[in-house]
């Protein structure tokens, strides 16, 4: 009988033992990764292969990054077989990956080790001054500029990062430094294991309730995270976030060091003057100094990440405000996140890996503003996970009605299977019911929305792409249309 999670077993779902002791690489052998073209998976496997670990794993997609890792040293496959792992002595998989899978199968017949690839990148960090960026939004954007910031500032730090960092064309790097920055995935419950120096939140939100249950345990589990940071170290949050404020509360009186940032007057970082465009700048109130920080990346919540990859590297790591702030400025940005992917006839289309209602809302607040004098925005959107669109399906229509058209797509199923009267068209519903005149519609086709969108949009506007599934393939379609059609 499966245990129910609550706020005194916030993890109970889970199928590993997060608070088991790591073990040290040298006691791994050949790791054979379960899944390893995932983003977080591929990141761990190439700061291996790059310690000179035998890596090899497989994959249900021939994804891209299964070349890249070849040549980088590990042996892959397209599919699951037993054979696979024949010859690993240890075995890591993320929650995504079901028991029935037949290499998990044959290597628990066999004996072997299973980790979760959250254990498998705190084993690779011991030894560091570590960093883990937690929250429900911001967490990818938030890791890569406070990597970037401290390469500035002439560190090099090691990293594994949710999403490809523009400037390094990578989401993963095994460095010369003593700092290891990770982000820290809270969705299974096992960012708990990294026990970080410094920790930032950059938000508590309501979600991943399907293996949470409700938000307070999800807040229980935030106090447990916050737990495991090092005796001395500290806590970084966002004042602007009322989830993270009361975490603050809770941390402070558990004696653990807070730092807070966000435009609120009462953080220990207070943000002001935001101007915002395609880039935008923000001053930052850091005690008695201050400080104009430009940003090659537009939005009000960029600017939140980007004030909290401050604090960090400045109040937690010790780091000179100067070249983190020079750092900053010259972050180009994470793929996925707010990603240009080009123009045509007029029309300029972006993507985004948002897919929770803060993420959704976030971007799109800030995509409207920049069309606001030049054209419309057109949002094409894909829920991600049933049990997110059941819970949410009404914050996710507040969210994506700033904009002038909205084309909702089918649940894009990822780990979960269909839940009867769960589908895309509770969103489509839920944007009508939140602000009237907006131009909806539901497209369960994969297949027809490339040619919908193109046949919507026109010179001036702005195609935004967001969700966490394979929507970031309809844009590029999208422009190819329209490339076709002018004379």
């Amino acid at each position: 009988m499966s245990r129910v999670p609550s706020e005194s077993d916030p993890f109970a779902a889970s199928r590993f033992d997060f608070a088991a002791m790591v073990p040290a690489t040298d006691h791994l052998g050949h790791v054979h990764f379960l899944a390893i073209g995932g983003a977080g998976m591929s990141g761990v496997a190439r700061i291996m292969l790059a310690r000179g670990m035998p890596v090899s794993g497989s994959d249900a997609k021939a994804v891209p990054v299964l070349l890249a890792l070849e040549r980088e040293g590990a042996r892959v496959w397209v599919g699951f077989d037993a054979s696979h792992q024949a010859s690993a002595d240890t075995i890591v998989m993320s929650s995504s990956i079901r028991d029935d899978n037949v290499e998990l199968v044959a290597a628990r017949e066999r004996g072997l080790p299973v980790l979760h690839r959250a254990q498998a990148l705190a084993a690779l960090m011991h030894g560091h001054r570590a960093v883990a960026v937690a929250g429900a939004n911001g967490k990818t954007t938030t890791t890569s500029m406070l990597t970037v910031a401290l390469q500035a500032g002439g560190l090099d730090p090691s990293f594994a990062v949710g999403g490809e960092l523009a400037k390094h064309g990578t989401n993963a790097h095994h460095g010369s430094g003593e700092v290891f920055v990770a982000e820290a995935d809270e969705s299974d419950g096992s960012f708990i294991v990294y026990r970080p120096e410094v920790a930032i939140v950059t938000n508590v939100q309501a979600d991943h309730l399907d293996f949470y249950l409700n938000f307070k345990v999800v807040q229980a589990a935030y106090d447990v995270f916050v737990s495991t940071i090092r005796p001395g170290g500290l806590l970084v949050t966002c004042a602007d976030d009322e989830g993270a404020v009361e975490l603050a509360r809770r941390a402070r009186y558990n004696g653990v060091r807070v730092f807070t940032y966000g435009f609120h007057p009462d953080a220990d970082l207070v943000l002001s003057d935001h101007v915002d465009g395609l880039s935008s700048t923000v001053r930052l109130h850091d005690g008695a100094a201050s400080y104009r920080l430009r940003l090659a990346v537009p939005g009000r919540h960029n600017a939140l990440n980007a004030a909290g990859a401050y604090a960090a590297a400045v109040h937690g790591l010790g780091s000179h405000p100067e070249p983190v702030l020079a750092g900053l400025a010259s972050f180009t940005g994470t793929r996925r996140r707010f990603e240009p992917k080009g123009e045509a006839a007029g029309v300029v289309v972006v993507d985004d890996y948002a897919h929770n209602a803060g993420k959704v809302t976030a971007v799109v607040e800030t995509a409207a503003g920049l069309v606001r004098s030049t054209g419309r925005l057109v949002v094409v959107f894909q829920p991600h996970l049933f049990s997110r669109t059941r819970d949410f399906a009404e914050q996710l229509g507040v969210g994506l009605s700033p904009a002038d058209v909205v084309l909702v797509m089918d649940v894009y199923a990822a780990r979960e299977d269909p839940v009867p009267g769960v589908s895309g068209a509770l969103v489509a519903d839920a944007v009508q019911r939140a602000r009237a005149g907006v131009e909806v519609h539901y497209v369960p086709s994969w297949g027809e929305m490339a040619g919908l969108a193109a046949s919507l949009v026109r010179p001036g506007d702005l195609l935004l792409t967001i969700g966490a599934g394979d929507v970031t393939m309809i844009g590029p379609e999208v422009l190819r249309l329209l490339d076709e059609d002018v004379p």
